[in-house]
């Protein structure tokens, strides 16, 4: 069956905290370091609405990557800034995949009020940069050595793409 990017549901939470721990465990990609559990992925998703989605993609009936847009920060000035955030199956990484997560993100987002999408990347990860510059993100810089997994230092890039004039 051809793939399909659809709303994420809490019937997925059991699948995408399986993707994202894997993440956990193995990657600097996120700074967690210990496992999560499907009720505390329900519990991030609940707040998913228009201005914060979630969004999965499905492959022959399993879902194969998640992403969404989070608050930046809780401060009412951000209101119009979202943070993004996509993943993939270890196993399923290509094709394009995360690629169409992230325009499918971006493109539910500009028929909103959201103005401004951040976008945080442990470095190194030239996959990750090249999607998001392919989707006219531009990369702001690097905050060196800010964060600290596996015994080692973890650079940041942030990158962010304006989504309203």
């Amino acid at each position: 069956t051809q793939p399909q990017i659809r709303q994420a549901s809490e019937n997925d939470s059991e699948a995408i905290v399986d993707i994202y721990n894997w993440y956990i465990e193995n990657t600097y990609y996120t700074f967690e370091e210990e496992s999560l559990t499907a009720e505390y992925m329900r519990e991030q998703m609940a707040g998913a609405d228009a201005l914060a989605p979630w969004f999965v993609l499905e492959e022959d009936g399993e879902i194969s990557g998640f992403c969404y847009a989070g608050i930046w920060k809780s401060r009412a000035a951000y209101k119009y800034s979202r943070e993004t955030t996509v993943y993939l199956r270890h196993d399923r990484i290509g094709g394009g995949r995360g690629y169409r997560l992230m325009e499918h993100l971006v493109n539910e987002l500009r028929a909103t009020p959201i103005h401004l999408l951040i976008a945080g990347i442990a470095l190194p990860n030239d996959a990750s940069i090249a999607v998001h510059e392919k989707l006219g993100f531009s990369n702001l810089g690097t905050f060196n050595e800010v964060g600290s997994k596996f015994g080692k230092f973890i650079d940041v890039a942030y990158l962010q793409l304006v989504l309203t004039d």
